[in-house]
């Protein structure tokens, strides 16, 4: 849903004024922060759509990168949980299998939820609810400010790559080479940004943002938007994996602009120690921009053009692009 339109239909409605409700929802902004108790908490909730294989294992990662990003530890979850009739036990018990290997991987409870099987229903649905805790001493979120530097980890579109891998494999074989085909299918494997998240708050990040629908460029638009700034990415610093390169060849998809959950976008005021910092973790990383007072543009070799508001993903284009082959 465009921005404008999630703003005018949704964010304008948000029930009773809370004193608890330290933050709430807005363009950008995936996790609300409560105070409940006398302590504080960080709140987010998830659906998965854009992908059939190993949902039981993505939906977990999806709802944990949001709190991370708000610079909190994952605690527990809640998984909703619709199934096709059809489908019946042996479903949900794959689904649940692969939902408790990455909550057990994670270190995070499922601590309740709700399981149906539903006459009618065309395909599964699932939505995840995840609770979390701030890290101690993380002054998240405070904001980009004017200079910072960009940070992307990983790359662009890896769970896009990893989503079309995984569900189309016979399309692509015969156009994306083998191997690469095997490696795209195994970033399901690093789908989760809580280890450089950790690192990056620790080291003074001002922002961090997951890069979900919409991909990096979506991520940057949604992070300078809720700040009222500007912002310079520059397309040849951005990691683009070369199997997440191969299939974005093949299917004329523009990686930047497909989902990538397991890539973090930070705003920092020293962009190179934190890559530095990343890289002694294991983390690949590297600087892709910088913030500015205002404007919005993508540098690129022969020019530069407006970054726009996010409104769709590539992976929407590209299963549709497979699914008629």
């Amino acid at each position: 849903m465009p921005p404008a339109v999630l703003e005018k239909l949704v964010l304008s409605r948000q029930g009773a004024r809370r004193r608890e409700v330290l933050r709430g929802s807005g363009i950008g902004v995936d996790a609300a922060v409560l105070q409940l108790g006398g302590g504080t908490c960080v709140f987010s909730v998830d659906p998965i759509t854009g992908g059939s294989g190993r949902m039981g294992e993505l939906c977990i990662y999806v709802a944990c990168n949001d709190l991370a990003a708000a610079g909190a530890e994952p605690v527990a979850v809640g998984i909703t949980l619709l199934v096709p009739a059809p489908l019946g036990e042996e479903y949900v018990a794959g689904f649940m299998a692969e939902a408790d290997a990455a909550c057990q991987k994670l270190g995070v409870a499922i601590a309740g939820g709700h399981t149906e099987l539903v006459p009618g229903l065309p395909a599964p649905l699932v939505c995840v609810a995840a609770l979390g805790q701030p890290w101690p001493g993380c002054r998240l979120p405070s904001g980009p400010q004017p200079g910072d530097a960009l940070v992307l980890t990983k790359g662009a579109g890896i769970e896009g790559a990893a989503v079309l891998a995984t569900d189309f494999p016979d399309r692509l074989e015969g156009l994306v080479p083998g191997d690469l085909l095997e490696r795209a299918r195994s970033l399901f494997d690093s789908l989760s940004v809580l280890p450089e998240a950790r690192i990056a708050a620790a080291r003074g990040a001002n922002a961090m943002h997951d890069v979900t629908e919409g991909g990096v460029l979506g991520a940057v638009w949604e992070m300078v938007h809720s700040a009222g700034l500007g912002v310079e990415v520059w397309e040849q610093a951005v990691p683009v994996p070369a199997e997440v390169g191969a299939i974005c060849r093949v299917l004329g998809l523009d990686p930047l602009r497909l989902v990538s959950s397991g890539s973090l976008l930070v705003a920092a005021a020293d962009g190179e120690a934190l890559v530095s910092r990343l890289a002694d973790a294991g983390i690949g990383a590297a600087v892709v921009g910088r913030i500015t007072p205002s404007g919005r543009w993508l540098v690129r070799e022969n020019g530069t053009v407006p970054i726009e508001p996010p409104e769709g993903d590539e992976l929407w284009r590209a299963r549709d692009m497979l699914s008629r082959r």
